[in-house]
């Protein structure tokens, strides 16, 4: 018996087998085949050999009996399973070919006939191949001229800083010299003002989360701290734009005190009261040049280009879908979100390859039942699909406001309104569901889908209680997901398509093709370990303010036993200024005028854990306690 998986493409091919056989039923060309995925079990059901028929008789008397028990859940049966034989849904009538009847009198709107007999001489497939090479070259010197006039070296990105968190710089900061005497000219992209921490950083007694970590410019000299964005602090001082980037140049001016708080720009920078060894200035002028970000200029080519596409040339349905897939996976790659800058080619063509693959799934899937219903609607076509498409491939925008980075529970508990944000995504998307659900079943095709979707679920499920493992389902991966059930030519199809598309290509071209199961370290960025925290011995209690600064000394309690850890790692205004055994720490060297911030871990084999958050010791004598929980 064939199998009962048989593909949409192959009912025709088995419909005139049967009637070549014999079979008195119309001919596939008396009969619409332009949607035809029904015919296939219709087709399977003649063909069944009548030998097989009584050893399945014991079923079908089961079967009969079980329904005749069982009548409600037969008819909820009937219901899921939908019309029998299977059926088409009707293409989309225009929304602007339409006749209206008042009385004895008519009136049409019959803009979609008018305007394909206007754009009829633009669809001659040569002037598509002569207007497709003119793109392509146009393209080229958009990408040139966005990232291959400027030092390949000037590049950074939005997340681009001096010094690294805790004791990411090595014991006094050594591995992240040198602290002053140099310049740098940059170039950075735009959007950086969007670019924000995921997790708290600790800045002082401070902890920043969810913006641009900026620390200090409120000075004359608009002096930062060597930890602050460089590109977030370049648009704060002014020197480059948000939206279209820019070059700068920079200056290590060394040590530095009393970092001060500004805001400007629509950003706003934090204070440090105390001293740091590394921070920069920002000079007035660059050597730079070729420096706008052209993303805005590439966006409004593509959108132009990919209307006209539509609208005025209308190559033929899997041209058209292939157009809109190589013109948002490049213009991703290249402009709206690079994986870095310059954009690597070599990494974009390792990507474009099985993107390609599976856009290909999509046209057999889904594009080919939907896209050519609306041949006769071009100007339809254009907004149904393309509206949604752009806003798709542009997820980093769209979604930006969204407070949900990544779907994990961490993340989500983390982001001040990411559990009310989730929860109106997945009723928006219930709602969806519902309603294609509802038009699949209109057609007889809803067992077949519910069965392959239960098996996908029953997978994922098991994928999720892998040991050591979390399940990440990223965008590229829920367009997949998602693609197979819009396979049916309706207006909301068309929507669901375009988005879709769209999505599956701005995550796989800005991020590639990551695992749908990762460890709990590649989640984690730069956030807490979760280890143990050492404690302080010198408490607001017990320090004793009289003793003069020089000769006093902080302590803290002795490792636990039992335990892996070998050692300590002190930062003192957040620079790591001790590693060691010890459990004390001369301020001799501190200034007694300054506040002064104290942050303590375990280390192991000179890797450090978790550190607790800052005690703080101010000129007057006083000692504030840490908080609770790691910093």
């Amino acid at each position: 018996m064939a199998s009962t998986f048989t593909s949409r493409s192959e009912s025709s091919s088995r419909l005139t087998h049967v009637n070549a056989a014999g079979d008195d039923s119309p001919r596939p060309s008396e009969q619409s085949a332009k949607f035809s995925p029904q015919h296939t079990f219709d087709v399977q059901e003649a063909g069944e050999s009548p030998t097989l028929r009584p050893s399945r008789s014991w079923q079908r008397r089961l079967q009969k009996a079980f329904w005749l028990d069982h009548p409600r859940m037969r008819r909820i049966w009937l219901y899921i399973r939908g019309p029998r034989p299977k059926v088409d849904l009707p293409e989309p009538t225009p929304f602007l070919s339409l006749t209206f009847y008042a009385g004895h009198k008519a009136r049409s709107i019959a803009l979609e006939p008018a305007w394909i007999r206007l754009t009829r001489p633009f669809t001659n497939p040569w002037l598509f191949v002569v207007l497709a090479i003119g793109y392509i070259i146009g393209f080229a010197f958009f990408a040139r001229a966005q990232s291959f006039l400027t030092p390949a070296d000037s590049f950074i990105g939005c997340t681009a800083t001096y010094w690294a968190a805790n004791d990411g710089c090595g014991l006094d900061g050594q591995d992240c010299g040198p602290f002053d005497n140099a310049t740098f000219d940059f170039r950075c992209p735009a959007q950086c003002s969007s670019v924000i921490l995921q997790n708290p950083r600790t800045v002082g007694n401070e902890q920043v989360d969810f913006v641009p970590l900026i620390v200090g410019g409120g000075d004359e000299q608009r002096t930062y701290r060597g930890d602050s964005f460089i590109c977030a602090a370049a648009v704060q001082a002014g020197l480059i734009s948000d939206s279209k980037g820019g070059c700068a140049t920079l200056e290590l001016t060394g040590n530095f005190t009393d970092f001060l708080p500004f805001s400007a720009h629509g950003l706003s920078s934090i204070g440090f009261p105390t001293i740091f060894p590394l921070s920069f200035r920002f000079h007035p002028t660059t050597i730079l040049h070729s420096c706008s970000d052209l993303r805005n200029e590439a966006l409004a080519f593509n959108v132009l280009i990919t209307v006209v596409l539509f609208a005025v040339l209308r190559p033929k349905p899997i041209i058209l879908f292939w157009s809109m897939v190589c013109i948002g996976f490049w213009h991703v790659t290249l402009f709206s979100q690079p994986q870095a800058s310059p954009p690597p080619l070599d990494t974009a063509f390792q990507q474009f390859l099985p993107a390609l693959f599976v856009a290909y799934a999509f046209w057999r899937v889904a594009f080919r039942f939907v896209l050519p219903a609306f041949r006769g609607a071009p100007i339809e076509a254009t907004v149904w699909y393309l509206g949604p498409f752009w806003v798709g491939v542009l997820t980093n925008l769209t979604t930006d406001k969204i407070p949900i980075d990544r779907l994990t529970a961490a993340d989500i508990k983390a982001r001040p309104g990411g559990l009310t944000a989730l929860i109106i995504i997945v009723i928006i998307l219930l709602v969806i569901v519902i309603n294609q659900v509802r038009v699949i079943r209109k057609t007889g095709w809803l067992p077949h889908y519910l069965g392959w979707y239960i098996v996908g679920g029953l997978v994922i499920l098991v994928l999720s209680q892998l040991p050591g493992l979390e399940l990440r389902l990223h965008h590229y991966i829920i367009a997949i997901a998602l693609m197979p059930g819009t396979g049916f030519p309706t207006r909301l199809s068309a929507i669901y398509q375009g988005f879709l598309l769209g999505m599956f290509l701005n995550g796989v071209a800005a991020f590639g093709f990551d695992s749908i199961l990762q460890t709990p370290a590649d989640l984690r960025r730069d956030a807490p370990l979760g280890s143990d925290l050492p404690t302080f011995a010198t408490n607001s209690t017990n320090f004793n303010a009289s003793i003069p600064f020089h000769n006093q000394s902080i302590f803290w309690n002795p490792l636990p036993q039992g335990e892996s850890w070998d050692g300590f790692a002190l930062l003192v205004d957040d620079v790591e200024r001790y590693v060691g055994t010890a459990l004390n720490y001369s301020l001799s060297a501190l200034d007694p005028t300054l506040i002064h911030f104290f942050r303590l871990a375990f280390t192991s084999s000179g890797t450090a854990g978790d550190f607790t958050k800052a005690a703080t010791l101010y000129p007057n004598g006083t000692w504030v306690d840490p908080a609770p929980g790691p910093s």
